[in-house]
């Protein structure tokens, strides 16, 4: 469309696209398909696995690709399946799994379609899996042998997640993308005391969403937006032409932000989409 700034908008889920009952307010609902009927590239890019994306996806209504698990991943909806993914090696699976087991962590691999805990031994690792979808309890020795996108640790006993992030990273010996944070900062574990570390294969986080937009359709970052409220956004946020933060957002999604909107229990999204790309003026 002749005069506008920008071709795509990149959205995070948690604390920025829905609310706490996973709900897209209805006026920004209404504003982002508008857009997308005007041939704006609309992209959902999250921490979540592909089975959690589906049900907002679904909700969203449009066909474009989701980047999950920060990046390692691209869920295509229209084929219902992932079209890239990226495995951690098995010389790395092996040595996180032997982390998470000398140091007493549950441990979580994910894989396409289905996802590996080790037995919760108390109330509080039993609650961080209970929103999770598609998780079966094997013995640590089975996640040896799996295709994993991802590694999760849950940890009661560090202070914060940047220490047990430390000893991961060390524990790895191999490059790998790590995102962590406590999980008392996702809706539905408030009162949750676990420390959470997330371990990828390499990758550029959600920035590979914009990798992907220059890649298929020629959109430069340059001409995207890019919308979150944690540090697990901070890479889509910096390399796109127009990083917003969420009211709600976390110090340092707000210290990268060039705009930042409301909470995200409103329609601010809305009001930026009818700004940025329905506006006539």
């Amino acid at each position: 469309m002749a005069g506008r700034n920008y071709d795509a908008i990149l959205l995070d889920l948690d604390g920025t696209l829905v609310d706490e009952h996973d709900q897209i307010h209805p006026h920004t609902l209404r504003s982002l398909r508008a857009a997308a009927e005007r041939g704006v590239r609309v992209m959902i890019a999250t921490g979540r696995s592909e089975l959690a994306t589906i049900p907002v996806v679904e909700q969203l209504g449009i066909d474009n690709p989701a980047v999950v698990f920060n990046g390692a991943a691209l869920w295509c909806p229209s084929k219902r399946r992932l079209i890239e993914e990226r495995v951690l090696s098995e010389r790395t699976l092996e040595r996180l799994v032997k982390f998470g087991t000398t140091s007493g962590l549950m441990t979580v691999a994910m894989c396409d379609g289905a996802k590996f805990a080790t037995s919760p031994r108390d109330d509080a690792e039993a609650s961080a899996l209970r929103d999770m979808t598609g998780v079966h309890h094997v013995e640590p020795q089975a996640l040896f042998r799996l295709r994993a996108m991802r590694v999760t640790f849950f940890s009661q006993g560090h202070a914060t997640s940047d220490s047990l992030a430390g000893e991961v990273e060390r524990a790895a010996k191999q490059p790998v993308y790590i995102t962590h944070f406590p999980l008392n900062c996702l809706p539905h574990h408030r009162a949750s005391k676990l420390i959470v570390c997330d371990v990828h294969p390499p990758c550029r986080g959600k920035a590979e969403a914009l990798r992907w937009l220059l890649d298929e359709h020629a959109i430069r970052p340059e001409r995207v937006v890019a919308v979150g409220d944690a540090g697990n956004d901070v890479p889509m946020m910096t390399e796109a032409g127009l990083g917003c933060a969420m009211g709600n957002a976390y110090p340092e999604a707000l210290a990268v932000a060039d705009r930042v909107l409301g909470s995200n229990d409103t329609g601010t999204i809305g009001e930026l989409v009818d700004e940025l790309f329905l506006s006539n003026g």
